[in-house]
């Protein structure tokens, strides 16, 4: 009675703890689901910001190339906006972060990215430079293909990209060996030939997908690229790179429009016929577009990033069945839904075939335990009969 008055029971506390352990798991998995919750709300926000950008600023080039012929002065032009990079991240760190530092600290320890000695003269033509090339030639590439082709399948044909890039860091970076990554690749690649075959091998549907495809080539080979000499980044780090890339635009890219322009490769007669809304707005979409892209997995997952640039290929279908004369025969089709596969198997995770077996086998052992567990339910009755039964029977012998 004493150890009853002075503590409870095992059993009891037992029954308290599993209840208080019950109450903090239901609490961290309440949690945990409104964790998640808000990171899936925030991914579908982020995947509609990704495809309305990508699929406008591509719409927005198409229009502007009616009035203004200058892809490369278009690419000059929108790159230079990439110096907001830096700044907007700034606000954003002002904004959140607890421990505020002035511009120059913040820039000081973003420049640790490119080395001890950070963002030298040195370092700035080796590693920064190289990367600013790139960056112009996929944006060129790119643009000079809207001019010969239709946007739906310069969209769905830069989402290439993604399987260059597992070829290049397999054969690169040694990344792991993948099955289900070769067969995407491959889907690529059959997707490619079957739009060349839609508009039947002529030259001009041929040329534009060969800047296309040259596109993503340079694409895959920058994230390769950087991935090797520079390695990870976090946001500040990249918010930083790509202001610098502006920096180098400016300072050594410039000289390439004014060249094209008094050759007369990329002329135009007065600068009042240059639609300047039209360039402002595809900059500025673009440059939303690489932010998301960039600084979107902070909020969200990156798979949900990725399905963004998918889904603009049904919008620029869209658009360009009301707005052009393309044909979506059935070879156009079958291209488009064979390179969106590819694309859509790039995203599995390393190892999804691990959780597949996995799943497959807690679903075997779960079938396994109903049917034991039916069968004991009709086998338990009858001991528990027999065991009613015999009381009474020794009732009577008494």
């Amino acid at each position: 009675d004493e150890r009853s008055r002075e503590s409870p029971a095992p059993a009891e506390a037992q029954m308290q703890a599993g209840a208080e352990g019950g109450g903090r798991v239901n609490r961290c998995c309440w949690k945990c689901s409104v964790a998640q919750l808000k990171k899936i709300f925030w991914g579908m926000a982020v995947v509609l910001g990704v495809c309305s950008s990508w699929s406008g600023s591509t719409q927005l080039a198409k229009l502007t190339f009616k009035k203004f012929d200058a892809p490369f002065t278009l690419t000059w032009f929108a790159t230079n906006w990439n110096f907001l990079f830096f700044p907007l991240y700034y606000l954003g760190h002002v904004f959140k972060s607890a421990e505020k530092q002035s511009p120059k600290q913040r820039y000081r320890e973003c420049c640790r990215f490119f080395g001890d000695n950070g963002l030298t003269l040195k370092v700035f033509f080796t590693k920064a430079a190289p990367f600013g090339v790139l960056w112009t030639l996929t944006n060129y590439l790119y643009l000079h293909a809207i001019k010969k082709i239709n946007t739906t399948d310069v969209s769905v044909l830069f989402c290439c990209n993604k399987a260059f890039v597992f070829l290049l860091s397999w054969i690169v970076l040694r990344d792991r060996f993948m099955g289900v990554r070769i067969v995407a690749a491959i889907f690529a690649i059959a997707g490619i030939v079957m739009m060349t075959y839609a508009d039947g091998f002529h030259s001009h549907s041929v040329i534009g997908i060969a800047l296309v495809v040259g596109s993503a080539s340079m694409s895959a080979l920058y994230k390769v690229l950087f991935k090797l000499l520079l390695g990870s980044a976090k946001f500040g780090e990249a918010a930083l790179f790509l202001s610098v890339l502006a920096v180098f635009n400016v300072l050594f890219v410039t000289c390439i429009p004014v060249i094209l322009y008094f050759t007369k490769v990329e002329y135009w007669s007065s600068f009042d016929i240059i639609p300047w809304g039209n360039l402002c707005g595809f900059s500025i979409l673009l440059l939303t577009f690489n932010i998301l892209l960039n600084f979107g997995i902070a909020i969200t997952y990156p798979t949900l990033i990725s399905l963004g640039i998918v889904l603009s290929v049904p919008v620029n279908a869209v658009v360009d069945h009301y707005t052009s004369e393309i044909v979506f025969n059935s070879v156009r089709v079958i291209a488009i839904i064979i390179i969106g596969l590819g694309f859509l198997l790039l995203l599995l995770p390393e190892e999804w075939d691990v959780w597949v077996i996995k799943l497959l086998t807690r679903l075997k052992v779960r079938k396994k335990e109903e049917i034991p567990e039916g069968n004991g339910d009709i086998a338990s009755g009858l001991p528990n009969k027999s065991r009613r039964t015999r009381p009474s029977m020794s009732s009577f012998a008494h």
